[in-house]
């Protein structure tokens, strides 16, 4: 199991980058807002992993919905965990960069 979440790391998608810590997004395959956020991750050049959610078997699915409810109650998407120390639900380029600049 990876210690980032509580799947396994086949469910995982990585984006290298800087390292600037943990940066666990949490998304849906078919999200415009998704692909907003994955591009900011980029622009800034960070590393992140990633997992499209409505893409997991039910069980896998169940797993991390169970997760991003820890950070997300509502379980919307998309949802970023810095760090374990920070959660940003949507698209919010201004509070990722703000996040991100204190883990340079």
């Amino acid at each position: 199991m990876n210690k980032r979440t509580a799947m396994s790391d086949s469910h995982l998608k990585h984006y290298e980058g800087e390292d600037r810590g943990k940066i666990m997004l949490f998304t849906l395959s078919t999200c415009m807002w998704y692909r907003k956020t994955k591009e900011l991750l980029g622009d800034l050049g960070v590393a992140f992993d990633w997992v499209d959610v409505d893409l997991l078997d039910p069980s896998d699915r169940d797993t991390i919905t169970g997760e991003i409810k820890k950070w997300n109650p509502a379980n919307t998407f998309p949802t970023v965990v810095i760090n374990d120390e920070k959660c940003i639900v949507g698209y919010e380029p201004d509070q990722i960069q703000s996040e991100l600049h204190k883990w340079k």
